[in-house]
């Protein structure tokens, strides 16, 4: 008997083993996206994790204890019987980074969180330990599994990068990223993206990894990241970059403009001039205008510090407007002061491309106006002009009559958007004239030799865009009245319904199928309100006297008595 019941369990279909599926980069994408993250708001998303976790354990009936005894419950694998068990340890991991990140922030000013910083950091590298040795179990799938290691060893990966243990460091995010990159090759296009995402945030932390163990490419490969704009920690890179290029300013001790030498002892100074040597490289390695922009923008901030430094020392030393040969600090001054100037009008002249391209509405941005361009061409003379009253410009120099040549370039330019902008607005008269002026700056300016040729070559399509533009408003200039009457009666005719143009002569091509006779339903008319009856009549009433019904108040022993011989009444 005891062996045929053996045999029966033994027969007996055993129940298929269930596995738990969790898209960890998924889930936390989402919450992150939703709860404050797009806006950097770490203390939002933390409360987000800790509502969360609250409801999960509700839920899951997982609570600590009860009102009067805590007594705390982890996660097991005996006691993983739903899903929703391996999004605890995950929101625990999530709500002690979120602190971490945000206790980073305040430390730039309170330097005691930054001990507070790694202890919450190394809890949600615990945490993601425990959710990675949940999902190598049995009851998850292979798909949880890798996306639950290379969550883990993300966390361990920012934790030793915070310690500065950078070969761990190293390791373990390129652990994360090779999974990531796999998941990405697996999957399909749509579910590819974040991974694919994913895979470029840990591109320059590794970057910065590799240049303090030693790698020398590893800067050329921040360099290359932040003027791609694809960095992800980007103050970090710049802080990276700064030093470097501090190194490398040591070595530069004088320069050479305009056939005079002098010497740079200003070490911010010094560090500015090796970022506008290497600017030019980063301008190139750029893949779009926008990254190339940025990059001049922060060249330029750079450059107002240096010239704060050097007016700075020249109140000091009061050398300025010292007549005679310049000084050395007031020569330095100048080409700063002349790289600041050339620096602006590339950029401006970048803005001017973009605002050209700009000619249709696009990824919700309004298309590119004539006027809107009038004022980035005012900037660039502007500059231009400055350039020229620098005093350590030689006027024998051909950079003079370069640069004169450019402005009249420029101000054709401006012109002929000037000229648009008057045609645009119905005015023919000044816009021939603008057109006019426009075209004796493009002769001007083509007269000189000292012009480049790509800029030869665009004033002579300008030319032609000029004269086409001028013949134009010439013609519309003769007819214009004319035009305009017409295009008054047919709006007003097109406005207007039959009943309501009755005098007015107009063809209507509209009137035999959809003919526009009378307004339907009839607009509302005012109406007299129900009107008021007034008693016009009182004022031609005389009312008999009532005198001798007053009685008059008498006083002293009169009235007293009089009182007294008044009945009394009931």
């Amino acid at each position: 008997m005891v062996s045929e019941n053996i045999e029966q369990k033994v027969d007996e279909p055993t129940e298929p083993l269930k596995t738990f599926t969790l898209k960890i980069l998924q889930v936390i994408k989402d919450a992150q996206l939703q709860h404050g993250l797009r806006h950097g708001d770490y203390q939002r998303y933390r409360s987000y994790c800790a509502r969360r976790l609250r409801r999960l354990r509700k839920s899951l009936h997982f609570v600590h204890g009860s009102k009067h005894k805590f007594q705390a419950k982890k996660v097991t694998t005996e006691n993983l019987k739903d899903v929703r068990y391996l999004h605890i340890p995950l929101f625990m991991a999530e709500r002690a980074w979120s602190y971490s990140q945000q206790l980073k922030q305040e430390s730039n000013t309170e330097h005691r969180k930054k001990f507070h910083f790694i202890s919450k950091l190394r809890k949600a590298h615990a945490h993601a330990n425990d959710l990675k040795e949940l999902c190598e179990s049995s009851k998850c799938d292979a798909l949880t599994n890798l996306e639950a290691q290379a969550y883990a060893a993300s966390m361990t990966g920012l934790l030793k990068f915070e310690l500065k243990d950078w070969n761990p460091a190293l390791e373990y995010l390129k652990k994360a990223q090779a999974i990531y990159q796999k998941l990405a090759e697996t999957l399909t296009e749509d579910e590819s993206g974040l991974y694919l995402q994913r895979v470029g945030e840990y591109t320059a932390t590794i970057s910065y990894c590799q240049y303090n163990i030693g790698d020398e490419n590893a800067m050329n490969d921040l360099v290359q990241l932040r003027a791609s704009g694809k960095a992800y920690e980007d103050e970090m890179i710049s802080m990276l970059i700064s030093q470097t290029r501090e190194k490398q300013a040591s070595t530069l001790s004088e320069i050479t403009w305009m056939g005079r030498t002098v010497q740079v002892r200003q070490e911010k100074v010094r560090v500015f001039l090796i970022n506008a040597k290497e600017s030019e490289k980063e301008i190139e390695s750029a893949s779009d205008i926008d990254g190339k922009i940025s990059i001049y923008e922060r060249l330029l901030m750079d450059c107002k510090d240096a010239l704060q430094i050097l007016n700075d020392e020249l109140k000091a030393s009061e050398t300025k407007h010292r007549e005679g040969p310049l000084s050395s600090l007031a020569f330095l001054h100048n080409y700063i002061t002349y790289i600041k100037y050339t620096k602006t009008i590339d950029r401006y002249l970048l803005l001017i491309e973009v605002l050209k391209q700009n000619t249709s509405i696009s990824a919700n941005k309004k298309p590119t106006k004539p006027q809107d361009l009038i004022r980035p061409y005012e900037i660039v003379i502007q500059s231009l002009g400055e350039i020229l009253q620098l005093s350590g410009i030689d006027p024998n120099s051909g950079m003079k009559e370069e640069i004169e040549a450019k402005i009249q370039a420029y101000k054709a330019y401006k012109c002929y958007y000037i000229a648009q902008t008057l045609a645009s607005a119905n005015k023919p008269l000044e816009t021939m004239a603008m057109y006019q002026r426009a075209s004796s700056y493009v002769t001007q300016a083509a007269n000189s030799k000292s012009l480049s040729a790509q800029l030869k070559d665009k004033l002579k399509k300008l030319e032609a865009e000029i004269e086409l533009n001028k013949y134009s408003s010439c013609a519309n200039n003769i007819l214009g009245k004319n035009k305009i009457q017409d295009s008054t009666v047919k709006l007003e005719g097109d406005k207007k319904t039959l009943i309501n143009r009755l005098e007015t002569y107009y063809e209507d091509p509209k009137l035999p199928n959809q003919p526009n006779l009378a307004p339907f339903p009839p607009d509302f008319i005012p109406i007299p309100c129900k009107p008021l009856f007034f008693d016009l009549a009182i004022n031609h009433i005389d009312f008999p006297s009532l005198e001798d019904k007053v009685k008059q108040k008498s006083t002293g022993i009169t009235g007293y008595l009089s009182w007294l011989a008044t009945p009394w009444k009931k």
